[in-house]
Parts: C-alpha cells; sequence; structure tokens
C-alpha cells in the first residue's frame, strides 16, 4: 500500500476520512467491551478512550467552529476525552481513563457515527483550505491512535495472557518450543557509509507535516555508517549473555538507576522457560525469532547495548539522511502482522521503515526558527520538547501513510511499551 497523498479535492478528502475511521473501527475486531476498557498503566490509554478522542479531535477542531448547526452529541465528552489542550479546557485526570465505564462501547460508537455523519456533511460543504488542513490533521492524528491502540492493548492484554486469543482458548507459554534459530543466526553488523557534507533537514512545504518537521534547513554532518539492518533478538541475547544487565560500565547513570528500580533482565514483555525464551505477540507467547528486529527497549537500553557492541546511536539526522535515499515501504500495520519481521537477504540498508522504530541520541528540540502552529493545535508538539528523545522510521504497528523522511516520533528514555528499537551507528 502506497503513502496516502494529501487530498487534492473533496471527492478524495471525502474517501480519504472514510478509510482511516473504518480502520480505526477495524482494529477492535475480536475485543470486547470489557478489553476496550483496559488500561494497565498511567502511559497507557483504553481502546474505548482512543476511539472517542480522535472522535473529539474533530469535534473540537473542525465541526463545533465551522459546520453551521452542528448539535454536540454530548457535552461531557468535550472534559472527559480532551488528552493535553489546556487551551480547549480542563480535562479527565489520564491516569483515571481506565475508570471511565460510561459512557459505554456502544455509546463510544455511536459517538463516532454522529461524528462521521457530521464530517461527511462539512466535507460536502466544499471546506476552505484552512479548515482540509485540519480534516487531514486530524486524520493523521488518528492514525497515530490506530498505533496506539494497538500498543496500550498489548500492554494491557499481556498482564493476563490467557486472554489474548480471541476464542478465549489458552494463549500461555508452549510447553515446549525450539528457539527459531535453525536458519536465522544473528546479522552480522555490515555497515553503510555517508559522505560528510551539508544535508537538508525537515519536511518538504509542500507535504503534510507536523510544525516539528519545520522549518526545513540544513546541518552539516560528518562522514558517518549505520548499521545495515536494527539490532536482532539474536544479538541482543548476546548482549544479556555478556551481562549487558548486570554491569554498570555501559549504562548512562539514570539509565543504570531506572534499571536497578524496575528490575530489568530482558527487553519487555521477553520470558525465559526452562532455558527457552519467548516474547508474548498480540497473539500469545511465541518462540524468540533470532533474526527478528529486537523491540521494546528503553532508550537506556539501547545506548547501553551500542557501548557495549562498540558503536553509538544514530543521531536523527543521521537517519533521515538515510530514510531521504530509501522508498517509505516496510512492514507497516496495514500487512496486519503487528510483529517486527525479519531482515530481507541482501547487501545496503534495510527496514529503514517499519518493523521498528529506532531509538536515536538526539533530544527532542525545536529546530531553527521553528514555530508552532497558532491556536489550540499549537500544543501538538512544541509543549512536549523536553526530556525526550527522538525516534524515527516507524514500525510494524505504524500506519505508511504517516512515514516521511522527515517525521519525528519521541518518548521517555525509560519507556518501552511501543515498538523501540535501534540500529548502530559510528
Amino acid at each position: 500500500m502506497l503513502s496516502e497523498p494529501i487530498a487534492t479535492s473533496d471527492v478524495e478528502l471525502r474517501q480519504w476520512y472514510d478509510r482511516v475511521r473504518q480502520r480505526t473501527t477495524a482494529l477492535t475486531k475480536g475485543l470486547s467491551a470489557e478489553d476496550m476498557m483496559l488500561q494497565s498503566m498511567p502511559d497507557a490509554s483504553p481502546t474505548k478512550w482512543h476511539l472517542a478522542h480522535t472522535s473529539w479531535f474533530f469535534e473540537t477542531f473542525a465541526l463545533k467552529p465551522h459546520l453551521p448547526h452542528y448539535r454536540v452529541f454530548d457535552a461531557d465528552y468535550e472534559y472527559l476525552f480532551n488528552s493535553y489542550y489546556d487551551s480547549v479546557g480542563e480535562r479527565h485526570p489520564r491516569p483515571a481513563r481506565g475508570l471511565l465505564s460510561r459512557p459505554s462501547a456502544d455509546e463510544v460508537f455511536a459517538y463516532r457515527r454522529h461524528i462521521d455523519d457530521a464530517m461527511l456533511a462539512l466535507i460536502d460543504t466544499a471546506p476552505s483550505k484552512t479548515v482540509a488542513d485540519i480534516i487531514v490533521t486530524g486524520l493523521h492524528h488518528e492514525m497515530q491512535h490506530q498505533e496506539l491502540i494497538l500498543t496500550d492493548i498489548k500492554h494491557a492484554l499481556a498482564q493476563n495472557p490467557s486472554a489474548f486469543s480471541s476464542g478465549h482458548a489458552s494463549a500461555s507459554l508452549p510447553t515446549s518450543a525450539a528457539q527459531i534459530a535453525t536458519d536465522s543466526a544473528p546479522l552480522e553488523a555490515a555497515f553503510s557509509t555517508f559522505t560528510e557534507g551539508l544535508y537538508w533537514i525537515g519536511a518538504e512545504p509542500t507535504d503534510f507535516s507536523y510544525d516539528c518537521e519545520r522549518p526545513r534547513h540544513r546541518v552539516f554532518c560528518n562522514a558517518f555508517s549505520l548499521s545495515n539492518a536494527p539490532v536482532t533478538n539474536g544479538q541482543w541475547l548476546a548482549f544479556m549473555a555478556a551481562g549487558g544487565y548486570q554491569d554498570p560500565a555501559w549504562w548512562l547513570s539514570d539509565g543504570w538507576d531506572c534499571k536497578q528500580k524496575t528490575q530489568w533482565q530482558a527487553p519487555l514483555y521477553w520470558q525465559e522457560v526452562n532455558g527457552e525464551w519467548f516474547e508474548c505477540q498480540l497473539d500469545g507467547y511465541q518462540p524468540i525469532n533470532l533474526a527478528a528486529p529486537v523491540c521494546h527497549i528503553s532508550y537506556f537500553e539501547a545506548d547501553a547495548f551500542a557501548r557495549w557492541a562498540g558503536y553509538r546511536l544514530p543521531r536523527e539526522f543521521e537517519l533521515e539522511i538515510a530514510a531521504t535515499q530509501s522508498a517509505a515501504q516496510g512492514n507497516f500495520a496495514e500487512s496486519d502482522r503487528w510483529q517486527p519481521q525479519p531482515a530481507a537477504a541482501g547487501e545496503g540498508l534495510k527496514q529503514v521503515y517499519g518493523d521498528v522504530w529506532e531509538w536515536t541520541s538526539s533530544s527532542y528540540s525545536p529546530y531553527p526558527g521553528f514555530t508552532p502552529e497558532q491556536g489550540a493545535l499549537g500544543e501538538y508538539n512544541g509543549k512536549f520538547m523536553v526530556n525526550q528523545y527522538v525516534l524515527r522510521g516507524g514500525s510494524c504497528a505504524t500506519a505508511q501513510a504517516q512515514m516521511r523522511p522527515s517525521y519525528r516520533n519521541f518518548f521517555y528514555p525509560h519507556q518501552r511499551w511501543q515498538f523501540s528499537g535501534l540500529r548502530l551507528a559510528q
């Protein structure tokens, strides 16, 4: 599936709106109302909340200001489903979203239908470019929440693995399974080199982008090399076997303190049984595939591995330079695999897009001349530019239409529930 273009007509915008909204609803197939209410940690949100919040976004920024005579579905939703837009009004506390048994899942789906009917009516009015841009932003926003639906429900269901199967059969650890290693030995760390020079960084002005990807500007980069593929599970097992989680020499001070407090011994969702390692996936526990990219690791773990291996994490500009020279193709959410896959055979850079988000050593900060969006949408990115690190490239849970070389994701260095991995640099 090719990336979605920015809609150039009202008909295309209507079709794109339908596809994105239907895709979100389709992700709930097989989930019960009880599943959709789960909030397993403060960083995650219930599926039901994501369904309502993405609708709230269109209601708040498109319908109420721009559709004459629009009727609000429920005035309480303005408080319940606001995420972090302080300029819009007060909001329900994020850690308590899982306590919202009401409205019910059925009522939330009714809310979505109400919003869809009104949004299609708005699109049919041939909206101005300003309104069309808000709608396009809302669709990209919804695709981000599609990814969060997958990562958040995975974390929730992992607390009770027997609930994973849609048929309600046990999905607990297999009684015996050979490690997937017969033809998938850890990949060698081959590298591709990029020359020293001035490079353009940031979003093209003619394409959709978030304000944090702008303005486009030039940076000077010394010559650098990137490993041809992300670090694999097999390579990570070697790090573990070498005592990587026990030796503070490889860890940043904050990272070592975090590891000690959390007692990390392996990536999130890994479990050892009788000397074999298993990984909790969206279809339950499966044997570790040694050739697949490692995922669900924090920045602290990624940085420790790179130091142990004798390399470093890439800077975000280095990954953007590589991405600019690669097609935005890979294992994305549309594959419905939702698990990183082994790299294909062959030379050169692989998996620049998809499979796993790649941690960088770059702090999430504004570009020179950064100007946030005006109004409430200015709170979308700029207010989070502190104490977080940039990730690049998308994952197996990212919509392909989201991907472009300039796309910046960002998380706190201790967070692990996203499909986050790493690529080595030197």
